[in-house]
């Protein structure tokens, strides 16, 4: 793939991107213009392959983090690298080059545009960035995503047709239908009864072990704990309360 906006480079090098973490940071720390709220993450690495749960309390930050990751949000000091990208060095325009091409994000809002069909949706970043070219292979993989997660039939409908936990499959969907190498997911399970709940994951595991990619997926369902390599609690991320005398 070529270099645009100030020359990230959205394709990047694939024996590279084997051996370098696909997140490290060092030093991060991030707040908001009001309130209280403190986030620091001293250091993180999180190699290729790896399938980490960010687990805490709501409220605590866990999205936070996953927009800081995805260049949405922007650390006030500290590294960021995902994915051999220093996110500090770039535009907000060019960060979101990179989300299209090279992330795999699902927000716990969905994101999927009113006007658009399920199928239309899934091929959404194919239609916002000229990187990535939309052909019949585009289309038959969204097809096939489709058909895993149980929609194959509702390919026509729009997003007010489907229920929330379609909508949340659709979004499963265009998260994968790019290949990236790393998965940003703000839990793509909440609204999944426990058997697409169970699809879902085997999906998003399958995925990753066939493209060793990354996954961090923000969840509360301790019950899939045990299917992740790795378990972060967002609380060793936030200041220390003072114990009182």
């Amino acid at each position: 793939m070529e270099n645009i906006g100030n020359h990230i480079d959205l394709g990047g090098s694939g024996g590279d991107r084997l051996q370098r973490p696909v997140i490290r940071c060092k030093g991060l720390e991030f707040s908001y213009e009001t309130g209280d709220f403190r986030l620091a993450v001293p250091h993180l690495e999180i190699p290729p392959g790896q399938r980490v749960a960010l687990v805490g309390p709501s409220g605590c930050g866990k999205t936070t983090l996953i927009h800081l990751f995805a260049g949405i949000l922007k650390a006030k000091k500290g590294e960021l690298d995902v994915g051999g990208v220093a996110l500090s060095k770039y535009s907000d325009r060019d960060l979101q080059d990179f989300r299209i091409v090279r992330l795999g994000l699902i927000f716990q809002q969905f994101e999927l545009l009113q006007y658009l069909n399920a199928f239309e949706n899934i091929l959404l970043p194919y239609r916002l960035n000229p990187v990535l070219e939309l052909g019949e292979e585009q289309r038959e993989r969204a097809r096939d995503l489709m058909e895993e997660v149980g929609l194959s039939d509702k390919m026509a409908r729009y997003p007010k047709e489907l229920s929330q936990g379609e909508r949340q499959r659709v979004a499963v969907c265009r998260a994968l239908i790019t290949a990236p190498s790393l998965l940003l997911c703000d839990e793509p399970t909440a609204n999944l009864d426990p058997a697409n709940r169970d699809r879902i994951l085997d999906i998003l595991f399958a995925y990753c072990q066939n493209q060793n990619a990354s996954l961090l997926m923000v969840t509360h369902d301790h019950e899939i704990l045990n299917r992740f390599d790795q378990t972060l609690d967002i609380r060793s991320f936030l200041p220390k309360k003072p114990v009182s005398p």
